[in-house]
């Protein structure tokens, strides 16, 4: 909360600037719309639609970094999923707006992007779709998330008092997902539609 209180002094330029560092960051930090929340908690004064679209904003420019920094260890993931990653960038590049929708899915819901955007950066894409659908889902989830905040962020810290360990099961969560994802054959599901897994070889060594 002193981060908060010290970066709230800037208004919505600190509020920015922590967003952004947040989503630049592949783990070990809390969910944006929390951050967000607790700002709006902190000075109920704040507009909320401009509180999202600053937090959205943010938190795009963060995973464009987030997404750059990922690309460089592509030459360490597997042959085999290099493979599936091309697979999965072929199938939605044949898709007209196959990235829009996919980030607008990821940014209105709260699976964990980071993920997306690691991803993204394997797969090396180049589409201004990814950054678009992602900026409006943020934006449309982190008004409902400020406007209902003070309903759903006091459980969540009363279920997790210790916010540490509330940011570790995420990022467990986060981290476990990608691995399900480097499970899946995705040549056989989107060729075959069949669900088939082979052992995630993610990196050469």
């Amino acid at each position: 909360m002193d981060i908060l209180e010290i970066f709230g002094e800037y208004s919505y330029l600190g509020i920015f600037l922590v967003i952004l560092g947040v989503n630049m960051s592949p783990i070990l930090m809390p969910p944006s719309w929390i951050v967000l929340t607790s700002f709006y908690l902190l000075d109920p004064n704040l507009n909320i639609l401009l509180l999202a679209v600053v937090g959205a904003t943010g938190a795009t420019i963060g995973r464009y970094f987030l997404k750059r920094i990922s690309g460089i260890f592509r030459k360490f993931v597997g042959t085999e999923q290099k493979s599936n990653l091309d697979v999965i960038g072929k199938y939605l590049n044949n898709k007209k707006y196959g990235y829009l929708i996919t980030s607008f899915l990821f940014g209105a819901t709260p699976l964990p992007s980071n993920i997306l955007f690691i991803t993204y950066g394997l797969m090396r894409v180049k589409n201004i779709g990814i950054y678009v659908g992602f900026w409006f889902g943020r934006t449309i989830s982190y008004i409902i998330m400020i406007y209902f905040g003070n309903a759903v962020l006091r459980p969540f810290f009363e279920i997790f008092e210790d916010r540490l360990v509330g940011i570790l099961l995420i990022d467990g969560v986060g981290i476990g997902m990608i691995f399900l994802f480097a499970s899946i054959n995705w040549t056989v599901l989107i060729t075959e539609r069949k669900i088939k897994f082979v052992k995630p070889k993610i990196w050469r060594f």
